[in-house]
């Protein structure tokens, strides 16, 4: 058992953190004001590998696996939860293809993808159903070598990029869902103006509007009716970047909270002195170290899953302790700072408009226990 980093992954860690560092921090201020992460910014991600870290080499990937990803989400994260969003979403529906996909999809897809050249997406939820599998209205009808998709998805992550998106529609053959993998902006498709979200601004969420799309049969992910297997599986891999983010994110509390009791000045010394202080800044570092291996572990098993329904049940737990205590320790740096956390001149506030994406987004918290019980007291 060997918890140091290896030189390689050290060398990802410490790209990530030049690159948030000095192109992301100068501007995060102007990516959420403007509500558009520039296309700079997705230009220099791509240069650099962010989006084909887990991926095989001889599909075009950097071959850093899910570890690697999970460290440069984790630095990343901390200056930008709207860039990590759509590294994060792109991930969860390219590992979709990846896990999922016929070899000539993983030819047509992984390649353009890795090189950021497309971004992918996942498109599950609905207006009327939300994330119920057993209420999904969206259709696919067989129509000779295509299917017709008709229906609505709604708060799709990189909706607005060209590239694949695996969906979920009822098959009329089976009755149940089933994975499609449709490329956006063919005719047929189209989005709503982007929701006015609380936070992780920069990263758009939009409805996608499907009528009368025609994909050709290949583009069947898995088989007929296997969409809930997919989703429960794919949806696991999702939740690696979700957890990576709120690592990020509680990563970001405690610094800036450890930098602001050693600089606010109190009567007659700075404000690391009092005890209350102490002990916030001791519960955030214990959340920090708690999310921050539990997250590593999670992107270690993805590397090599022997049991999926024992990844399903680590992904589900980790996703739910690192993103709740990352609402937690928000909320604690804002104690810390106390009136001024409150300020958007502090990056605590966005820090905690951020977090409370995490238990609500890819699956809720109490929904994600259930998954863990019913694994657990399984006969």
């Amino acid at each position: 058992m060997d918890f140091a980093l290896s030189k390689e992954q050290l060398i990802i860690q410490n790209i990530a953190k030049e690159f948030a560092e000095k192109q992301l921090e100068p501007i995060v201020d102007q990516i959420e004001l403007e509500n558009a992460i520039p296309e700079s910014v997705l230009k220099a991600m791509s240069e650099l590998d962010f989006f084909a870290l887990p991926y095989e080499e001889k599909y075009g990937g950097a071959g850093a696996g899910y570890d690697g990803y999970v460290l440069v989400v984790e630095q990343i994260a901390k200056v930008s939860r709207a860039v990590t969003a759509v590294i994060s979403a792109h991930t969860l529906g390219l590992g979709a293809i990846t896990k999922f996909g016929t070899e000539e999809q993983l030819k047509k897809y992984l390649g353009p993808c890795c090189k950021g050249e497309w971004i992918a997406s996942f498109a599950f939820t609905e207006p009327s159903t939300g994330s119920d599998p057993k209420q999904i209205t969206t259709t696919a009808v067989k129509d000779g070598d295509y299917f017709v998709i008709n229906g609505t998805k709604r708060f799709i992550s990189n909706a607005v990029y060209d590239g694949p998106m695996v969906t979920f529609a009822k098959d009329v053959i089976s009755g149940k869902p089933t994975a499609f993998i449709i490329d956006k902006f063919t005719p047929g498709y189209s989005i709503s103006e982007p929701w006015h979200k609380m936070g992780t601004r920069g990263q758009k969420l939009v409805d996608v509007y499907f009528k009368d799309l025609r994909i050709p049969a290949a583009n069947l992910l898995g088989e007929l009716g296997q969409g809930y297997p997919i989703l429960r599986y794919g949806i696991s891999f999702g939740k690696i970047g979700i957890s990576a983010n709120g690592l990020g994110s509680i990563a970001s509390s405690l610094e800036q909270s450890v930098k602001y009791a050693k600089e606010k000045v109190h009567r007659d010394g700075v404000i690391a002195k009092f005890p209350t202080i102490q002990t916030k800044i001791a519960d955030l570092a214990i959340m920090l170290e708690s999310a921050r291996w539990l997250t590593y572990r999670l992107g270690f098993l993805a590397n090599d899953i022997k049991d999926q329904t024992d990844f399903i049940k680590n992904a589900a737990l980790t996703k739910t302790f690192v993103s709740e205590m990352a609402v937690k320790s928000a909320r604690l740096a804002i104690e810390i700072h106390g009136s001024y956390g409150l300020m958007e001149d502090y990056k605590t506030a966005r820090d905690y408009r951020d977090a409370i994406f995490g238990p609500l987004t890819e699956g809720v918290s109490d929904m994600q226990k259930i998954i863990v019980a019913g694994i657990l007291l399984k006969d």
